[in-house]
Parts: structure tokens; sequence; C-alpha cells
């Protein structure tokens, strides 16, 4: 009896600190949108720093990779994709898209119906960038004290069936996911691959698909963790689907056959009436599924193409949004089942300075949302109440960052050598611009310890104030 309830404590005690150490702790940013999925961080970071202030390191990453870093303890984990044989040919950049329309007013009730019309297709005739040549799709994790390189893995080489936007893609845009134990990595059409921490390879999966997406701008949802659950989404132009795993094996747990088009928003994982549910915004229809078994639970309709941004939760609604072509957001009261389309379930709606590609800050019952251009708005999520809507910036800017929140503060990282410092509230106030010359921020910010992480184009900055 003594011996059998000894190994019962043994058994505890290794569960326990298993679980200590696979929570996140204020030093970890284990996912693209930051602890809580709500792109808010657990500690304060550096409000001014520049090229020759408070950077504790600068490393350059080779290849090219517009995934974000996450952290866990001293590791900093990104991917990249390096083509074989040195650098490829510079791919000219195409004319930008035409901005979306700033249309239509604040809407309390419901909306306006089913956005969109036909699309166009992806694949080699679009605006298609990257060098068809092979690469190493490569993973990497570097030391947060003094970003050294710990190791490197090359988890697939081969050449791309289907290029990327010349200037906003990567062969290396989907941001991987860790619980501190093991690390995610997908790279859509070219596998995902587990490994431990110290870059062993546990497990891969060949999704045995081709991505076709519109005008081949490339692929780039985040793999998304709950639990044992690896969520994966592959929508494209035809053929779309959700995919979930058993994150310990990669065995597959269910499949969900989706009628949608290209699509980047990954989906979020929230719970309501004792049960999990997996919400992915999407063109045709926003939709939840059940995480245990893939059955759909509801959907609704009311979103315009190319949806990018994260789904946000609070207090038992989800909101999603979209910015381009006919923009629109969407506030949804969870607990019911069907199509949601027109009906009450909508307890807010807008399609004034929705969010393009930039994913929104959730935090104090304020929903943060950043145009395109620069143009910053800040509501009651529980509301729609507009606190203040659309200010602009010191000067114009362009963004594809997602916006990070930590102490207190908004950090908008610019195509245009900037990372803004916003103050958050009810009133708008810029509190620092922080110049890094001749950077361009794609990749969202990490927070961690007090510091920010910077992956640009070319290098990864670590940000410290060295008060």
């Amino acid at each position: 009896m003594k011996s059998a309830n000894m190994k019962i404590a043994l058994g505890l005690a290794a569960l326990a600190a298993f679980a200590a150490n696979t929570v996140p702790k204020p030093d970890d940013w284990p996912r693209w949108r930051g602890p809580a999925d709500d792109g808010m961080a657990r500690t304060s970071a550096p409000v001014k720093w520049s090229d020759t202030e408070n950077v504790a390191w600068k490393i350059e990453i080779p290849g090219k990779g517009n995934s974000s870093p996450v952290i866990w303890g001293d590791q900093i984990f990104v991917t990249t994709a390096i083509p074989v044989g040195g650098s490829p040919a510079a791919v000219p950049e195409p004319p930008p898209p035409p901005p979306p329309p700033d249309r239509g007013e604040f809407k309390k009730d419901g909306f306006k119906g089913k956005r969109g019309g036909k699309r166009g297709s992806g694949g080699p005739g679009g605006m298609t960038g990257g060098a068809m040549v092979e690469h190493e799709y490569t993973v990497l994790s570097y030391s947060r004290k003094d970003g050294k390189l710990l190791w490197k893995q090359v988890a697939h080489t081969a050449t791309p069936h289907e290029g990327h936007h010349p200037k906003y893609g990567s062969f290396a845009s989907n941001s991987p996911v860790t619980d501190g134990k093991r690390l995610w990595v997908t790279f859509g059409s070219r596998g995902t691959y587990c490994y431990d921490l110290k870059g062993k390879l546990i497990w891969k999966r060949d999704p045995d698909v081709k991505m076709r997406m519109r005008n081949g701008f490339g692929e780039g949802s985040a793999a998304v963790l709950d639990g044992n659950t690896l969520l994966l989404t592959y929508d494209q132009e035809t053929g779309s689907f959700l995919l979930a795993l058993d994150a310990a094996t990669g065995k597959e747990k269910w499949r969900a056959e989706r009628d949608e088009i290209s699509n980047w928003a990954p989906p979020l994982v929230v719970s309501h009436g004792g049960k999990k549910q997996a919400v992915t915004a999407a063109p045709n229809k926003v939709r939840s599924y059940d995480l245990a078994t893939g059955k759909l639970i509801w959907e609704c309709a009311g979103l315009g193409p190319n949806t990018i941004p994260a789904p946000v939760y609070l207090d038992g609604m989800v909101i999603v949004m979209s910015g381009f072509r006919d923009p629109n957001l969407l506030a949804i009261q969870l607990g019911r089942t069907g199509d949601l389309t027109g009906t009450d379930a909508i307890l807010w709606s807008t399609n004034k300075g929705t969010s393009y590609t930039v994913s929104p800050v959730l935090h104090g019952g304020k929903l943060y949302m950043l145009t395109d251009n620069g143009m910053l708005s800040c509501l009651d999520a529980k509301t729609g109440k507009v606190y203040y809507d659309r200010q602009r910036l010191p000067k114009p800017y362009s963004f594809k960052s997602s916006l990070v929140g930590a102490g207190g503060n908004l950090y908008l990282s610019s195509e245009n050598e900037d990372v803004i410092v916003v103050k958050m509230g009810e009133t708008f106030e810029v509190l620092a611009t922080n110049t890094m010359p001749d950077e361009m921020f794609i990749s969202t910010p990490a927070v961690a310890g007090g510091e920010i992480y910077l992956r640009s184009q070319k290098y990864l900055y670590r940000i410290r104030d060295k008060r």
C-alpha cells in the first residue's frame, strides 16, 4: 500500500511539474496573438527606442519569412524559407490594390446582408511573386539572452507550386505555436511539423494539397493549438477545409469541408455552454465548429472578401471583421445554432474603420482596430459605441503587421521604418514614434518579460529598456 501511495504521489508531482513548465509565464509569447489570443502581453514593453538606443541585440535571419516569432523561456522560434543556391532574382512589385471604400454608417442592429459576388481565381496567372526555385523551409531557435542560434532544422526542401504577393507575401508566413514542451510549425501546402524544444522532430504531416490562393497572394494562416488539438486552415479558391490534428501524434481527428474561398484568418477557440468551439471568419460565411467533433454549430454571412484579421472574444460574443471590398464587422452572440444571418444574434456591426490586414487588440472591454493606411479606432466591444474614430497618425503610413498591446500601450509596426506607440484608452494620444531606418515590418511583434521583439524583412531585434 505504501509503495502504491508513493507511486501515486510521484505521478502527481510529475504531472504538477509538467503543468508548471507548460503554463505560459509573463516571459512567454507562445502564439501569434499572444497568451490570450487578444493581442495583449502580460507585461509592459519599452516605449522609446531607436536603431542605436535600447537595442539589446540585432541578428540577421536568412531567407525570407513573414511569420511572427513565438517565445518560451529563453528560446525564440521563427520560420523562414531559404532559396537553395543563394538569393533568387528580385520580382517586380505589382501595383497596390485599390483602397477599400469608406462608406456607410455605424449600425447597431443587424447588417446589410451577404457581401461580395464573383471573385477572381488564384494561380500563376494572378498577381504572383516569389521566385519559383527550390527552397529550404526552415525552423530556427535563438537565445533571448544574446541572439545566439541554438538550433536549425530544415523541415522540407521543395520548389513551390505557386508564388506569393511580391511585397507582402513569403513562403513562410504561417506563424508557429508552442506549449512549452513542443513546437508546431506549418508551411501550409509544404506540410506541418512538430518538434521538441531542442529541435528533435516528433512527427510531420503532408496535407496532400497544393493550395490555390486568390491572385496567387500566397498562404499564411497561423497554426492554432488548444490542449491536444491542432487546428490548420486550408481555405483556398476551391476545395477548402479545416483540419483538426492530434497535437501529440499528428493523426487526423476530423476534417470539415468548407464552401469557402481564399481566406487567411485563423480560427479562434472559445468555450461556451461548457463546450469548446472553433470560430472561423471567412468571406462566404463565419462558421463555428464543435472542437471535439468538427460538427457545424452555427454560421453567419456578412463579411467581404480577403478576410485576414483574427477573431476576438469577449463575454460570450465573438467579433469578426473584413476590410477589403465591402468591409464589415460583426459582433455575434454565442449560444445559437443554425444560420444566424440577419438575426438578433448580431449584436452590433459597423463598416467604418475596419481592418483589412491588421488583427485587432481587445482589452479592458475596448476594441482597437487599424486600417492599412494608418487610421486607428477605439470602440466599446460590447456595444459598438465609438470612443474615437479613424484617428490619423503623425504622418502617412502603411500597415500589415498586427496590433499588440502591452502595459497600457498599443504598438503599431509600420512598413515605413516607424513603430508608433499609442496610449490605450478612450482618448487618442501618441506617446512615441520609434524610427528604425530602412526597416519594413510585416511580421507582428512579440512581447515578453518587458521586452519587445521585432522581426523586419531581414533582421530580428530585441528591444530592452536599459533602465
